[in-house]
């Protein structure tokens, strides 16, 4: 897939977070699942995903030897740029952008696929799905529906939620390329961190951010209508 876009496509992943939700002393992207550690699963998906011929992998500063002997020896034959993530997953992100800034810049990326490793379970079908809608319309999250949502009012009142309308953002998340470094090179002058990629999208850039449902393309509801992940991988 290629869609006719100028440029070829890069993925990011993220596995800089700790292990300590798990119950794990390191990262949790080394954890085994299937045979292979977590954090292969996540960076098999986008090496699947048509057009994508760059792979950038952020990790905690005390993994990057780990890392590669990981990719080493579960992931031979395949490219992927190893680069120490930040103390934040807003930072982590930034870091990798910054290492395909150059080929950004000179067009040679035309769109970044964002995952975090914590989600290895993600289909290459997903991941295609959403970077078709992000060479659509600009950027594109896949998204579930919220269930048993109720919001309160400025009085406390309970309130019954639109649960149709709320959706918890998932990755991988796709965008076109240029933008997305320019908004994360304001961020940064700015001392912004978003929650995740979209939230810094939505601050810094006029994209339209779609949402990528199971049976097709919907729109993303702005905040407050957009249920925000916890705490993933940075």
């Amino acid at each position: 897939m290629h869609n006719g876009a100028a440029g070829s496509y890069a993925g990011i992943v993220l596995a800089a977070g700790s292990g300590t939700r798990v119950g794990h002393s390191g990262s949790k992207a080394y954890l085994p699942l299937a045979g292979r550690s977590v954090l292969v699963w996540a960076l098999e998906t986008l090496a699947g995903t048509g057009g994508v011929e760059r792979l950038v992998l952020a990790v905690r500063d005390q993994d990057l030897e780990l890392a590669g002997e990981v990719l080493e020896r579960e992931l031979p034959g395949v490219g992927v740029d190893l680069v120490a993530g930040g103390p934040t997953r807003h930072e982590s992100e930034h870091r990798a952008l910054r290492l395909l800034a150059g080929d950004i810049r000179r067009g040679a990326i035309a769109a970044v696929l964002l995952h975090d490793a914590a989600r290895p379970l993600a289909s290459t079908a997903l991941s295609q799905r959403v970077l078709a809608a992000a060479l659509s319309c600009g950027a594109a999250v896949p998204g579930v529906p919220v269930e048993n949502v109720l919001a309160v009012d400025d009085t406390g009142r309970l309130l019954p939620g639109d649960g149709e309308r709320l959706v918890s953002i998932q990755t991988p998340q796709a965008f076109r390329a240029a933008p997305l470094l320019d908004a994360y090179e304001a961020a940064a002058r700015d001392g912004f961190a978003g929650t995740d990629t979209a939230a810094c999208i939505e601050r810094y850039t006029d994209l339209e951010l779609r949402r990528q449902a199971p049976g097709g393309v919907s729109p993303a509801r702005s905040r407050p209508g957009r249920a925000r992940p916890g705490r993933g991988s940075r």
